[in-house]
């Protein structure tokens, strides 16, 4: 239970920090893509290939995410994780 409420706020920091004006559009369009990856019905490997259709969301949706991280500066990122988090 533990993980999912982790998962939980980190969907919450990258909400906000998607929707924070100083976040830079490179990192917001990072963002806005990874979310459509993870719904969206296309996939660049098929989903009903066993395990390796799987593998892509695996590898693709974290990358996006790690990615716009990289590109938001550590301010905004620490400011968005301590609205969530409380600290």
């Amino acid at each position: 239970m533990n993980i999912l409420r982790k998962l939980q706020n980190e969907l919450k920091v990258y909400r906000l920090i998607a929707s924070d004006n100083r976040t830079p559009k490179v990192a917001k369009v990072l963002l806005v893509l990874a979310i459509f990856y993870a719904v969206s019905p296309l996939d660049l490997i098929p989903d009903f290939i066993p395990v390796i259709g799987f593998f892509d969301d695996i590898i693709i949706i974290p990358a996006l995410v790690l990615l716009a991280l990289r590109f938001t500066p550590r301010a905004i990122v620490d400011d968005c994780r301590g609205r969530v988090y409380g600290t």
